[in-house]
């Protein structure tokens, strides 16, 4: 396999701080959940376009059936990640909810575990641990044991697991393609389902203010073209674990972002647990070289 012309944790990195707006521009939205996900991946897709058909038009003639049903499972598991993430900042803080959707080794360890055998050491591991209770600490002031809250911390838990199956799905098909071919097929998947579900559920479609659509923009712009497009690209030369382990660190930025945007507070749990999450980064880092040997003597 040819090594990256960049190095992959450059552009991951990117990823994160990109991601880490997500929720900052989800949430001074007033526009349902679905609709806010639709036009999202709508305008992805609509600034890829020219790009994807004068130089990648092709490539999708070469797609196996394999590759379009990982590719529709990909975007279906995108889509709902996207609704149930939105809807969870409805009923909960940005730091409970970037806590919950972003505690993805849990899913992730296991999923490459079990369908693509890699091996993980006690370091990697320890370091997911770590962060994953950081994030916890991060969200611990703001849990709540029942009522409206802890709906929406349930939500955005199911969009994390979410979010790690599609990310697992594509990593198979990843390897097979450019990351515009995948990343349009993709996103244009997960914009049908969308729109059926907009239809579904009877949300409008429009008319909306300047502001709305110069927000659904910015989340095309940001987290999506420069988030998960960097890590749908970053799929070919690392681990879905790789990703996981970075994302962690969205917590930290979406909570100090909500506290200059909306005002929300943040505790002294919240800052002890952001420390955390860096140790666990920090030791993990420390282990990626022995994670991407592991990786690569699996691909070859």
């Amino acid at each position: 396999m040819n090594e990256p012309k960049i190095n992959p944790y450059i552009p991951i990195a990117v990823g994160v701080v990109s991601v880490s707006l997500s929720a900052i521009f989800v949430k001074l939205s007033h526009a349902d959940a679905g609709v806010i996900a639709f036009y999202r991946l709508l305008f992805s897709i609509l600034i890829m376009s020219p790009v994807f058909f004068i130089k990648y038009m092709q490539e999708v003639k070469r797609l196996s059936r394999r590759d379009w049903i990982f590719s529709i499972i990909a975007g279906f598991f995108l889509a709902f990640h996207f609704i149930l993430w939105f809807e969870s900042l409805n009923y909960t803080s940005v730091a409970s909810s970037t806590v919950l959707v972003t505690l993805q080794p849990l899913f992730a360890f296991a999923g490459t575990y079990f369908f693509f055998k890699e091996r993980l050491s006690w370091k990697t591991i320890l370091s997911g641990l770590i962060a994953i209770a950081g994030s916890i600490v991060i969200g611990y002031g703001d849990f709540r044991v029942s009522g409206i809250a802890l709906y929406g911390d349930f939500l955005a838990l199911a969009a994390c697991a979410l979010i790690t199956a599609y990310l697992l799905f594509g990593q198979d098909v990843r390897k097979r393609l450019s990351l515009v071919t995948y990343t349009f097929v993709v996103y244009s998947m997960s914009t049908v389902t969308l729109f059926f579900y907009v239809l579904f559920k009877g949300e409008s479609f429009g008319p909306y203010p300047a502001t709305e659509w110069f927000l659904f923009l910015l989340l095309a712009i940001v987290p999506n073209l420069l988030g998960h497009t960097l890590f749908n690209w970053s799929l070919k030369w690392v681990s879905t674990n790789v990703i996981s382990i970075a994302i962690l660190f969205e917590p930290v930025g979406a909570s100090l972002l909500a506290y200059w945007v909306f005002g929300e507070t943040l505790s002294l749990s919240q800052i002890v647990g952001g420390i955390i999450v860096l140790a666990g980064i920090g030791l993990f880092v420390t282990d990626l070289k022995k994670i991407k040997k592991l990786f690569l003597q699996r691909r070859a």
